[in-house]
């Protein structure tokens, strides 16, 4: 048995798995006599006070701005060794996933804001289909195997990568609340530490995090996300004279930011009840323009621009990779779900109508994120069999 759960956890599926689980037993939980312990459990009430600084929020809104900031933080860690050592420093070998990637954020954004851009509420929605799963759609090619040639992998990991960078981004400039000056003072002069501790040689991992719980406090007062702290932090952690330490400390976080803190995330913002749902939730412009955008805008997107780049000879396919690779690649580039769910929960706060307007959000990412791992499923077995 414990040979097994090891061999279980040692997979790329893992994660999928997991996320997949911890859906249905929220969405379970919701709909069963289980729903009021459910509720009581995402709003437990945690307090941190340290003086006349206190934090108080719900259990929910801990794992969304605390436990996620460490999800952002590997993330960051990821982006800072693929510039460094992989793709993301290859002038030559970024610029097929970076089109590709952008054009899966546009297209999809586009398809949102044709559904609802009469309904300026619902168009703050614009970003949920832009976002693409990176342990979900991996873990999907690595149930496939030999069918998919490694330089895909490659190629979907750096979209994926750039991708969540774009989707900081847009979280950045996007949703935020009203801000606050003296936060954000403090959160630049920890970033102006952060650069110096890193321009001076400055080693000591323990340091950079606690500058980073620094800072990211500073971020959760100032109206601007806190999670965006944890992609900050992580491209300042040295690599250069620092490898062993460096990969140590992305090692460490791989487990409990894949096995535990997003199965978590999952598990407290898919808890759908649908109790009140109606046929016409199913066909509400939000869920349609999410669902659609995430199903048909990135597979348009991903594989458009893919094109375009190769046409354009700004990049080329990786080698043993073909044209039905990169449309599969793009069709898994529709699970949205991790990220897209991070983004709704920011443009749909669950206040009054919110609530409402919050299912639409989930059954949207469900929908699109659903189909689009079924259909890059089959579509590569299909291929695979009929191609070899």
């Amino acid at each position: 048995m414990k040979d097994t759960l090891f061999n279980f956890f040692k997979k790329e599926s893992s994660t999928g798995i997991l996320l997949m689980l911890a859906t249905l037993i929220a969405m379970t939980a919701a709909n069963s006599p289980l729903k009021s312990y459910y509720e009581l459990f995402t709003e437990i009430p945690v307090v941190i006070s340290f003086g006349e600084l206190t934090i108080a929020k719900p259990l929910l809104l801990w794992i969304n701005d605390g436990l996620m900031a460490l999800f952002f933080f590997m993330v960051g860690l990821e982006i800072k060794r693929e510039m460094f050592e992989g793709e993301l420093g290859k002038p030559g070998k970024i610029a097929l996933p970076a089109f590709a990637a952008v054009g899966g954020m546009a297209a999809p954004a586009l398809i949102y804001a044709l559904f609802n851009w009469s309904d300026p509420a619902a168009m703050k929605g614009w970003a949920i289909p832009a976002a693409t799963d990176i342990a979900f759609a991996l873990g999907i090619l690595s149930l496939l195997g030999k069918r998919v040639p490694v330089g895909l992998k490659l190629f979907l990991l750096t979209l994926a990568i750039i991708d969540d960078l774009g989707a900081i981004v847009i979280i950045a400039f996007f949703y935020t609340s009203q801000l606050s000056m003296l936060a954000l003072g403090i959160a630049a002069a920890m970033l102006a530490l952060l650069f110096s501790m890193n321009r001076y040689g400055v080693v000591n991992n323990t340091m950079y995090i606690l500058v980073g719980i620094v800072l990211w406090t500073a971020l959760l007062k100032s109206g601007v996300h806190a999670t965006l702290a944890g992609v900050m932090l992580g491209l300042f952690i040295p690599i250069r004279n620092n490898k062993a330490s460096f990969y140590h400390l992305e090692h460490s976080l791989y487990r409990p930011v894949n096995h535990i803190i997003l199965p978590l995330f999952a598990f407290v913002n898919t808890g759908i009840d649908f109790s009140g749902v109606k046929v016409s939730d199913f066909t509400d412009s939000i869920t349609l323009g999410i669902a659609f955008g995430l199903f048909f805008g990135k597979q348009i997107g991903i594989f458009l621009f893919s094109y375009l780049a190769v046409a354009l000879k700004l990049g080329s396919l990786p080698e043993g990779v073909a044209w039905r690779h990169i449309y599969g690649a793009a069709m898994l580039g529709g699970i949205g779900f991790t990220m897209s769910l991070f983004i709704g929960s920011l443009a749909f706060e669950c206040s009054g109508e919110g609530c409402l307007q919050q299912v639409d959000e989930r059954m949207g990412i469900l929908i699109g994120s659903l189909f689009s791992g079924l259909a890059g499923y089959l579509f590569f077995r299909f291929v695979s069999r009929h191609s070899n």
